[in-house]
């Protein structure tokens, strides 16, 4: 059976996004009931260098207010800290805490256990295959954190 573009465009983001769902219910499992996909990626933000909402809005392509947003609910979580810039008095940084780089850590072994349920479920040289063939149609370079506010990109 051919597949039209549209349906292999959402036979790509239904296997994305059951790869997360499955993820954030084994986030629960092991006690992170407060954690979400636009949590990690605001985190993998912040390690990379985004250290005010400006800046994180701008990675994740999102409003300044949305990103203060996170940052807030990261706050209350424990999952990132606010310190005062050491070079600028005025300034406040954000840095991810131990707590969120544990969040983190469990997050990448979850989705490591994930794959080796799809390669349980299609064999190694089947996902190898169709890990190859995704590398072939993407290329190799791995998605940006601004992946939250592509879909809604208007420009």
């Amino acid at each position: 059976m051919s597949r039209s573009g549209p349906d292999l465009a959402l036979l790509l983001l239904g296997a994305y996004r059951r790869l997360v769902d499955d993820a954030v219910v084994e986030l629960v499992a092991r006690g992170y009931a407060d954690v979400r996909p636009v949590h990690d990626f605001a985190m993998r933000a912040i390690l990379s260098g985004a250290d005010s909402a400006s800046e994180l809005g701008r990675r994740m392509s999102v409003s300044k207010q949305a990103a203060a947003k996170t940052i807030a609910t990261l706050l209350e979580r424990g999952y990132i800290s606010r310190e005062a810039d050491p070079h600028d008095a005025r300034r406040k940084r954000i840095e991810v805490t131990p707590l969120g780089l544990e969040v983190m850590r469990q997050g990448e072994a979850i989705f490591d256990e994930l794959r080796r349920g799809w390669e349980d479920r299609i064999g190694s040289s089947g996902l190898a295959e169709l890990e190859r063939q995704l590398t072939e149609l993407v290329g190799d370079a791995r998605i940006q954190v601004d992946a939250p506010g592509w879909v809604a990109d208007e420009d």
